[in-house]
């Protein structure tokens, strides 16, 4: 009975987020797996107007002592489905990506942190196969481990396209041992010590539509320019062209993605707009040094942060 409850106030969580609930047999995984002493690793998510995703990143991992979602001004109601899901929530306006991670890490009340993001979450077999490597690593002098990252896209897995099927990723480390790069967008995680790779995937539910990916891309290309322009990076609009060439050729045929279908054709056009975009982007910020305020405020009345 006890674990039927607990089966209830799940579903009844994942509702409240606005949640589909989980297919017939890993429904009530978290309130198995809850009856579980924890350990002490902190789940750390940066997070901003992500109600909707939340709940179930943050469920996935019953098993972390701490779980904390940094926000960086939700107003659709993020702070509450988090705390509602066992997080604790700390305010920090937005920083960038690897400066953010950063800051993050540095609340965490644990050491060892396992970092996803709003729409990551742990299937049921990696959930399993880290509390049964944790215990060993946390007392090893591992700075980390790699994890694999399996992407939903439109709404099925990608099963030939290679950044999206079994993509290498740095989301588990001890904070004495690996540190965020400081970048605004495309940070990743530089390790001191070895680090293994573990067996099992996350999963990643890219963004629900095309118009969430426009919008995100705008803003990554935002960030990506401002670091440029922090670096003096040389223009070099001459190449754009040969970029998104050069770009959609890698994707759709190198890697693989004409084997996932129209699906793959769209992934691989939209990433190489978006190599040429950002730097038309850049050179717009160059030549044009009002536009970084006007497109801040456009990004900003969208809820994104430049």
């Amino acid at each position: 009975m006890q674990r039927a409850h607990g089966c209830a106030r799940a579903a009844q969580g994942r509702r409240d987020a606005g949640l589909a609930i989980a297919p017939p047999g890993a429904r009530c995984e978290t309130a198995r797996m809850s009856g579980t002493p924890t350990l002490p690793i902190t789940l750390l998510i940066i997070a901003r107007n992500e109600a909707s995703a939340i709940a179930r990143c943050l469920d996935s991992v019953p098993f972390a002592a701490e779980k904390l979602v940094i926000d960086s001004g939700s107003t659709d109601g993020t702070q509450e489905v988090s705390q509602r899901h066992g997080a604790r929530v700390v305010h920090q306006d937005w920083l960038g990506f690897g400066p953010q991670r950063n800051f993050a890490s540095s609340q965490a009340s644990h050491d060892w942190i396992l970092v996803l993001d709003a729409d990551e979450a742990l299937s049921p077999e990696l959930a399993h196969e880290l509390r049964e490597r944790l215990p060993q690593l946390m007392q090893s002098t591992m700075a980390g481990a790699i994890l694999r990252r399996q992407t939903w896209y439109m709404g099925a897995p990608m099963r030939w396209y290679r950044p999206m099927v079994g993509e290498r990723m740095g989301r588990l480390y001890h904070r004495g041992r690996a540190r965020w790069t400081d970048v605004r967008v495309h940070e990743s995680l530089r390790f001191e010590g070895p680090t293994p790779t573990l067996e099992h995937p996350f999963i990643h539910l890219n963004n629900p539509t095309l118009v969430h990916k426009q919008l995100k891309t705008l803003r990554y290309a935002e960030l990506k320019a401002r670091d440029w322009l922090d670096r003096g990076k040389p223009v070099n609009m001459w190449l754009t062209p040969f970029v998104y060439l050069s770009a959609f050729i890698k994707d759709y045929f190198l890697r693989l993605a004409f084997l996932d279908g129209w699906r793959g054709f769209i992934v691989s056009q939209t990433a190489a707009s978006y190599a040429a975009y950002k730097r038309m982007r850049y050179y717009e910020m160059r030549r044009n040094p009002e536009s970084r305020d006007r497109a801040a405020d456009l990004l900003h009345g969208y809820g994104l942060d430049p």
